[in-house]
Formats: structure tokens, sequence, C-alpha cells
């Protein structure tokens, strides 16, 4: 799957799929980091083209890698939330997985106090209840395009192809800055950003202030 079927957004509105925008501007998302060389790789690549993104972070990877997610910093890109163990929401209690978003976020305040208010759910996955919790405090983020750069039977050039198709002004785009994606993620991220460097796009991280978009 690369776009989002349009009527996933229309079933959960309350949920943020796009950026509403004409413009050419794409918002880069890695989700699973961080972890040492992928994450590394994909702050040195993003640095040759000056884009920002956004990482969502697992908070136990933050814990066992603070020398890489002070890179993610420094570069100047936004975090979100991600779970501290990356937790399934739909076979998870409400109360385990929102202690768990608790936990992540305890470990993301001991290098950026001000509150973050991006959460994305692991796999996607979030029960309503869940959704209802989080929903006060977080801004919920999806997204527009899927790179399924962490399917070991789809071939890196296919990944790359099928991201740039299913691309367009204001999409949040899902990149893996994991290992399990380091194979697709390493060839399609600098091409990716080739491309739709050369068509004038900007790559820029999301706003903690979100207005809700759409994906139709």
């Amino acid at each position: 799957m690369f776009r989002t079927p349009f009527i996933l957004p229309w079933l959960f509105p309350k949920l943020t799929w796009r950026i509403a925008t004409q413009q050419k501007e794409l918002y880069l998302t890695f989700d699973d980091g961080p972890i040492p060389g992928p994450t590394e790789f994909v702050v040195n690549t993003l640095a040759q083209y000056q884009a920002k993104a956004t990482f969502f972070c697992i908070g136990d990877n933050i814990r066992k890698h603070p020398d890489v997610f002070q890179q993610v910093l420094e570069a100047g890109h936004g975090v979100g939330n991600h779970t501290f163990h990356h937790l399934r929401g739909w076979g998870t209690s409400t109360e385990k997985y929102v202690d768990n978003v608790k936990q992540c976020a305890v470990e993301i305040a001991k290098y950026i106090p001000a509150h973050q208010s991006l959460f994305r759910p692991p796999y996607g996955r979030i029960r309503g209840k869940q959704i209802q919790h989080l929903k006060d405090d977080y801004r919920i983020i999806m997204w527009d395009v899927l790179t399924s750069d962490y399917s070991a039977s789809l071939a890196p050039e296919d990944c790359l192809k099928g991201s740039i198709r299913a691309s367009r002004p204001g999409s949040i785009v899902v990149f893996h800055d994991s290992l399990k994606a380091e194979r697709n993620m390493t060839f399609a991220l600098p091409r990716y950003l080739d491309h739709f460097s050369k068509l004038g796009y900007q790559f820029r991280a999301l706003p903690v202030d979100l207005i809700q978009g759409t994906s139709r």
C-alpha cells in the first residue's frame, strides 16, 4: 500500500492524515528509531537536501541510544511519541497503552522539557477508547503515503517508484529508520529527496499545532 485509501480519513476525521496545502511541501516522517546506522543515515541524507522531518521515536530506543537521539535534535528535526515499547493498540488494553505513551513522553522530556504533542500509533493500529484518552494531549498523526520500506518482498526500486507516484502536496510520508527497513529506505530516501527537490518541493517537519488536513 502506498496512498492511504480515502475512506480511512473519512471514517477517522479526528486523526491527521495529510496537511492541507497547495504549496510544494512534503512532510517526511520516520518511525521506530533512534537506531545506530539507519537513523544516522537519515539525518545525514536529509542534511544534504536541507530537509527537515519528524521522527516518531520509540521510548526504549531513546533510552538505549541517547547519542543518536541527540543527533536528531541537534539537526533541528521534529520528534513525536511512538510509545515506549512499540505497542499494537488493537491488542493492548487502553490503560496499558496510555501508560506506555506516557512512559515514552517521560523519556523524551529528559531532552526536550516542553510538551511534545505529536503521536503516531505503531502499525497505525489504535482503538477508539485509546484515541479518546490521548486526543486532548496529542495530535494523532497517521499518513497519506506509506512507503512500505519495511517489506522484505518489496524491491527497493518499487519502493521508490510507488512512493513517488503516491506523493502530492501536503503528503505525510512514512519511512522507517529501522534495521528492518534499512535496505529499501537507504535506496529510496536519497532518490526520493532528489526527485522532489528537482521539482521545487520543500521538506518540512510537522508543526506541533496542526490544522487537520485531508487525504481525499
